[in-house]
């Protein structure tokens, strides 16, 4: 038989201690929660570095062939920026792209640069040319924070940049072989 509505007795719905039980339950779920996300997602700027560099990579090899113009990424190692232009820009054009370069975190370091056939790069601006023809100029990064390293080599006919998470020397590696 089914309760009146009028019933006092009803036993549908929940009563206020059921509500705030749970209430006081999902606070506790997300007091514990959030700041491990947020940490996780918001201070790891290594690996937004990381993931800044082989996205503007891929970017600039596709626009280069397609708009059949070279383009240019700079790395600023003294200022912890990173910026491209193409290779037909005017100096106002880069300066105005200058302005609007990624600034890597403080936390982050570009170690060195080292590209092929030259020195290990540790100051001062490194430029890795993506040419039209689909190619770029071969390139390996260093980045690093704290205790924890990553490398990125920019290989001349990949399309993609392959991401190492440590320390990997490709200059001893070569003069060793």
């Amino acid at each position: 038989m089914n309760p009146e509505p009028n019933n006092p007795c009803s036993n549908k719905g929940f009563t206020l201690i059921e509500l705030s039980v749970v209430v006081f339950l999902i606070g506790l779920m997300l007091l514990i929660a959030v700041p491990k996300v947020r940490d996780t997602i918001l201070s790891d700027g290594l690996k937004t570095t990381v993931n800044h560099l082989a996205g503007t990579a891929r970017e600039l090899r596709s626009d280069a062939v397609r708009n059949q113009v070279d383009y240019i990424l700079r790395l600023d190692l003294d200022n912890n920026l990173i910026w491209t232009h193409s290779a037909d820009m005017t100096p106002e054009g880069k300066n105005e792209m200058k302005k609007r370069a990624f600034k890597v975190p403080e936390e982050v370091n570009i170690l060195d640069v080292y590209l092929f056939g030259k020195e290990k790069i540790t100051e001062g601006e490194v430029l890795i040319r993506f040419s039209r023809k689909d190619y770029m100029h071969p390139a390996v990064v260093h980045l690093a924070q704290k205790d924890q390293r990553f490398t990125l080599v920019f290989e001349p006919f990949l399309s993609s940049i392959r991401t190492y998470d440590k320390y990997i020397d490709f200059q001893d590696q070569i003069l060793n072989e």
